[in-house]
């Protein structure tokens, strides 16, 4: 696991992670049924714009995704409260010094033992992840990605939204996708560079 320090949502992180595919965006490359996603080729060419460009493509945030972030900090402080664990914020964590690919936990627990994924949802989103009890199917690939790529033994996945209680689920490693997931990063990867190559010596 390699780290690199700095704030999540500055221009910095932004640039840190350009053209590279990061766990939340995982799920664009790979299903979680471990089958190749139908968005998988405009992703891949999303990338190869963004390493030749240098910019990055804007992203749409509407309000309650806004109001998401805005309480981000009072469910980091909720899930330490609860757990009793000091959290540390990163920026961005590689598998290796190759930097191919990344995640951006919201924390690393409890002396890096393990990491942490916070979603802050609309009342009704949570009412429906309590009652299924489980990591929803949206979030199954970013998180076993995110176990991949730090190589820590299990992630915790909280969703939260004020006035309802928290969901607060242990997820442990799934060896057989994360396999699944390490060739197709690879292959993915590989695919870019070469989509890269092309693009640049038709200029």
């Amino acid at each position: 696991m390699k780290i690199v320090n700095c704030v999540q949502g500055t221009d910095e992180w932004f640039q840190e992670k350009l053209g590279k595919p990061s766990a939340s965006n995982i799920n664009k490359i790979i299903s979680s049924t471990g089958k190749p996603s139908k968005q998988r080729e405009g992703y891949l060419y999303q990338l190869a714009a963004e390493r030749i460009t240098g910019k990055r493509d804007d992203t749409f945030k509407n309000e309650a995704m806004e109001e998401g972030n805005a309480r981000e900090q009072e469910s980091r402080d909720l899930v330490s409260l609860i757990t009793g664990h000091d959290i540390e914020q990163v920026g961005v964590v590689y598998k290796d010094e190759d930097k191919r690919f990344l995640c951006s936990p919201d924390g690393l627990v409890n002396d890096r033992e393990y990491g942490l994924e916070l979603k802050n949802v609309l009342g009704k989103t949570q009412v429906k992840y309590l009652l299924g009890g489980k990591v929803p199917t949206d979030y199954v690939i970013q998180i076993q990605s995110s176990l991949y790529i730090s190589g820590l033994p299990f992630w915790l996945f909280c969703s939260y939204s004020p006035g309802l209680s928290p969901l607060i689920l242990k997820v442990e490693r799934d060896e057989a996708l994360i396999h699944k997931i390490g060739v197709e990063l690879d292959k993915f990867c590989d695919e870019l560079d070469e989509v890269e190559k092309k693009v640049r010596g038709k200029k």
